[in-house]
């Protein structure tokens, strides 16, 4: 079997530490096993998603080294989700809503206040033809729900081990919204079957949407004839240092701002590749031999710490040991000289900091004179015959 694995971004916003570490690890994943790995682009949110964020997208993940085999858009697949789609309504698995968003929020007030877990009860699924027509006629128009089995699904995990969700326990997801526009389940599960996706790599916030999703996909692969569901691997998500979550500073951490700040490409990929396993974290230039350390068995299930202290050692790592020619244009662009460089480079954290130096050797000195009448009748006392080691004793002796 051939490894194809994808990472699939929605260009709703920018890449941050957190997403790109997923992207990371299926590439070295893909390329550990001379496999394909897929540039998806989520962007079926067709109010939100650009072209400015999609192109951002793609740049970022060059900048790292991450290359692609394959890449698409999902709103150039939207005939194919139609055709998909269209067959599951006729069997009964994709049913019609008319609930508003109130009349749904109504209902979850009701089943907390008695106790139980705020699942969608189906009401849809008995309402009459007259009903139906009769919310038509207010001018309501349905969403579209997957119809769950309401039974266990099970999965071996290759992070997690042995997985179960139950659906009974879950609401059957919207696929469709209001307006016929797709969520990202449905065009994502066609698309993975499709694509023959054999590994799917992710956090771990989407176990529940997996057990989900594999209902969704055995659904896709009866419509189409053909297909097989992917395994799964979900990791645990990245916290800050002090142990809190990264949420509210992913803007601060997206893969732009630490380009911007200077930031080595080598030193982010070296340290998101290691953490969250049991590997030393290590500065390491060549993704390649990145992969062929990459095993899920060597992946644990704590939340990983991103600490940008951390990312800053790396970072000065990587550059110390690098020599002007791998660095010669980015450096020769900052006027700084192959001779300077091997001076400096012990001392610099990030490569602008080599300009810094450039302007201590070859700046002006500006003195800064305190007490300018005493040095003056200081300096008349300098003594004028040849320097012995006596000079100095007796020109302290005459300032006294």
């Amino acid at each position: 079997m051939t490894v194809t694995v994808r990472f699939a971004p929605s260009p709703t916003g920018k890449l941050h530490v957190g997403n790109v570490r997923a992207a990371l690890w299926n590439w070295l994943f893909a390329r550990s096993r001379g496999g394909k790995f897929i540039l998806r682009i989520d962007d079926t949110d067709l109010e939100r998603s650009t072209k400015e964020n999609e192109d951002r997208i793609r740049a970022d993940l060059s900048w790292l080294g991450l290359d692609w085999d394959e890449t698409f858009s999902q709103s150039s697949r939207f005939k194919d989700y139609d055709r998909v789609s269209e067959t599951l309504r006729a069997k009964g698995l994709l049913y019609a809503c008319y609930e508003t968003a109130e009349d749904l929020d109504r209902k979850r007030k009701l089943q907390r206040t008695r106790g139980l877990p705020p699942v969608y009860d189906r009401a849809a699924l008995a309402l009459t033809d007259a009903q139906r027509q009769a919310f038509e006629a207010e001018g309501r128009k349905p969403h579209w729900r997957f119809k769950l089995s309401q039974k266990p699904v099970q999965w071996m995990d290759l992070i997690r081990g042995e997985t179960v969700v139950d659906t009974a326990s879950v609401s059957d997801p919207v696929l469709i919204r209001e307006d016929g526009m797709y969520l990202y389940t449905l065009p994502s599960c066609i698309d993975d079957i499709d694509c023959r996706i054999s590994h799917v790599i992710r956090g771990e916030d989407h176990v529940t949407n997996a057990g989900v999703q594999i209902e969704i996909m055995r659904a896709v692969i009866d419509v189409r004839g053909e297909g097989r569901l992917p395994e799964f691997a979900h990791h645990s998500l990245l916290i800050g240092a002090d142990g809190q979550g990264l949420s509210k500073r992913l803007g601060s951490l997206s893969i732009e701002q630490l380009r911007e700040d200077g930031l080595e490409p080598a030193a982010i990929t070296s340290l998101l590749a290691k953490l969250g396993t049991s590997e030393p974290v290590l500065p390491e230039p060549d993704l390649m031999a990145l992969a062929k350390t990459f095993d899920f068995e060597k992946i644990g299930r704590a939340p990983a710490r991103f600490d940008e202290a951390e990312l800053l050692q790396l970072n000065a790592k990587i550059l110390h040991e690098q020599p002007y020619a791998a660095l010669g244009g980015r450096l020769g662009a900052l006027g700084v000289a192959e001779d300077l460089w091997e001076a400096v480079k012990g001392n610099v954290v990030k490569l602008a900091d080599a300009a810094d130096w450039k302007g201590v050797i070859d700046g002006a000195i500006d003195p800064v004179i305190e007490d300018r009448g005493f040095c003056a009748r200081a300096a008349a006392l300098v003594p004028d015959d040849p320097l012995t080691d006596e000079s100095w004793s007796r020109f302290v002796e005459r300032v006294k």
